[in-house]
């Protein structure tokens, strides 16, 4: 290995700013943000382990389908061109056993300049296929991060500057560490440091001497330079190289022997992209992100590699609250901290500490507030789902030959989404509830006649909602045999919580039953259930059971004895 602490006194000469390191802090408050839902952990001795998916309750119909779906995206354009990625190795973790593992394609099928490969020098995918996880590499800089506020060494709210005194310049002395870590500097998001500096001192320095674009805590904006900072911090702060600090404390512990930093086993690595600019040809075995390469493959926002298997280790860890198979690198109070979201002023752009969270964009039906994850530029993408005690990973070479193929973010999702529904909702009575669908840009409705007397009626059913905000459920009904359709004001129940609607709801968040009731005006009326998807993400879906109206005259409406009083458009019944 290679010594880089003298990287950061270089740049603090070069910068202008050498300054005495500042006594180290006490370790900051692990206390949740305000309204934060709480994140609880499988047993710390949970061990990995393949299960069948029907052995652990899951269906398998949905896992198939996300199998097929990937795989689909690897056959070329008939118009031509490139494949969105050449090759992919997905893997699906529930309940502390890998439910699914799935290696298909090709890790290397280009030459230079993009020309393909003769099929007898592809290198065909493989389960340990060993991938440039790219900005998943935060990740593991944020949990050695972490591990310097557990060990008393840093303060989150304490700033950058006391640590690293060449970090002051140019207006950065505000700036903390948690800043740094949720996004929120108000750093540029990208610099070409590769480019513009001549060697490894001079690129850390100019991070070092970067203003802020705008001040700190002011705005999120998802920025490189953020996590080069911060491994900078890791690297002075435990007196040795980013690389040598993760191979001791995180993935050495941990077990995971295929994940690091400058791979020394290239014919396991997926290839990416051919680069003619700089001169690097076909990229294997180093790492793709310019900027990690000229800082010697090692960085804190990029440049780890690592394979299913072992990252299937390090989401179990964190299911586990830190720790796995004996190896602890990680409190379950620190683990808490990195999924607690300190974004709450930026809606969207939710945010622990490295981790992002609840980013339905490549979650899909996994996503919610207890749901973690990142994802990778060369196409790589984890998520860890807290509150199902799940996992997903999907890892592909999506900028091989080039990185203009497009966003893999579909396939992100519809992997997330096969594990999300292979799990399914259970019916709140009854053997089976009324699912709204699961498919994109659709309306789906589910009619039932009332005829309700000049007393009234009132109406109530079980609903599961669980939709992005622009997927939403309307109740409605109509006095003309449905020409024509009014929105039906209801009031949604939720452990002692009363919300009224004026017809429409939407959102996701809390996966479990509520009640609804809606008063139902006299006559011969339809009661209608009508859900939109628009083209944008997905999530479980809606469900509604338990369909009853009463009158004063006794019960006008049994769903769960009379099912074929509903006309289902779309909408289908489900055990699960």
């Amino acid at each position: 290995m290679r010594a880089r602490t003298s990287r950061l006194v270089a740049a603090a000469v070069a910068a202008g700013t050498v300054g005495a390191m500042a006594v180290p802090m006490a370790a900051g408050s692990a206390t949740a943000a305000e309204g934060e839902p709480p994140v609880r952990f499988m047993p710390p001795n949970t061990v990995l382990s393949e299960a069948d998916p029907a052995d652990v309750g899951l269906d398998p119909g949905p896992i198939d389908a996300a199998v097929a779906q990937v795989r689909a995206h690897e056959e070329l354009p008939a118009d031509g061109g490139y494949a969105l990625y050449p090759g992919a190795v997905g893997l699906m973790g529930y309940e502390g056993r890998i439910v699914a593992t799935d290696a298909s394609g090709d890790a290397l099928a280009y030459g230079d300049e993009g020309v393909p490969l003769p099929a007898d020098e592809r290198v065909p995918m493989r389960e340990d296929t060993i991938f440039d996880m790219a900005s998943v590499t935060k990740l593991f800089t944020s949990i050695a991060v972490t591990q310097l506020v557990e060990d008393g060494l840093v303060e989150l709210d304490e700033p950058v500057a006391t640590y690293l005194p060449a970090f002051a310049a140019n207006g950065k002395e505000e700036v903390t560490v948690r800043q740094l870590l949720t996004h929120t500097s108000g750093f540029v998001a990208w610099l070409p440091l590769w480019s513009r500096y001549p060697d490894e001192e001079s690129r850390i320095a100019a991070v070092m001497a970067q203003p802020l674009d705008d001040p700190p805590g002011t705005v999120y904006r998802y920025s490189d330079l953020n996590l080069i900072t911060l491994g900078v911090l890791v690297e002075e702060l435990r007196g040795a190289p980013l690389d040598e600090v993760v191979a001791d404390r995180v993935t050495g512990p941990l077990g995971m022997t295929d994940t690091g930093f400058n791979p020394t086993e290239v014919d396991r690595t997926a290839a990416t992209e051919y680069q003619a600019t700089p001169p690097r040809g076909v990229v294997r075995g180093e790492v793709h992100d310019e900027n990690a390469w000229s800082l010697g493959g090692v960085a804190g926002h990029a440049g780890i590699f690592s394979t299913a298997g072992d990252m299937a280790v390090l989401a179990q860890a964190l299911l586990n609250g830190g720790a796995y198979d004996g190896a602890r690198i990680l409190s379950p109070q620190s683990v808490r901290q990195m999924v607690t979201d300190f974004n709450t002023e930026f809606p969207g752009d939710e945010h622990g500490l490295g981790f992002e969270l609840n980013q339905r964009w490549y979650m899909d039906a996994m996503s919610g507030p207890r749901t973690a994850g990142h994802t990778g530029y060369t196409g790589t993408s984890l998520v860890v789902d807290f509150e199902a005690d799940a996992f997903a990973i999907l890892l592909t070479n999506r900028v091989h030959p080039s990185r203009s193929s497009g966003s893999i973010n579909v396939a992100r999702r519809e992997w997330a989404r096969g594990l999300a529904y292979a799990q399914g909702v259970e019916p709140r009575r009854g053997d089976d509830a009324w699912l709204s669908g699961d498919a994109n840009a659709t309306t789906s409705t589910l009619t039932a006649p009332v005829d309700v007397p000049a007393g009234g009626a009132r109406l109530g059913f079980d609903l599961y909602l669980d939709t992005e905000s622009t997927d939403p459920l309307h109740l409605e009904s109509s006095a003309d045999g449905g020409d024509t359709w009014t929105p039906l004001p209801f009031t949604v129940r939720d452990r002692g919580t009363a919300t009224e609607w004026d017809g429409v709801v939407a959102g996701s968040g809390t996966r479990r039953w509520t009640q609804a009731r809606a008063d139902l005006p006299a006559g011969e009326i339809l009661v209608r259930w009508r859900a939109t998807t628009d083209g944008g993400y997905l999530g479980r879906g809606v469900l509604v059971d338990g369909v009853v109206a009463r009158g004063p005259g006794g019960t006008l409406l049994d769903g769960e004895s009379s099912p074929d009083a509903f006309d289902a458009d779309g909408w289908r019944l489900v055990n699960r």
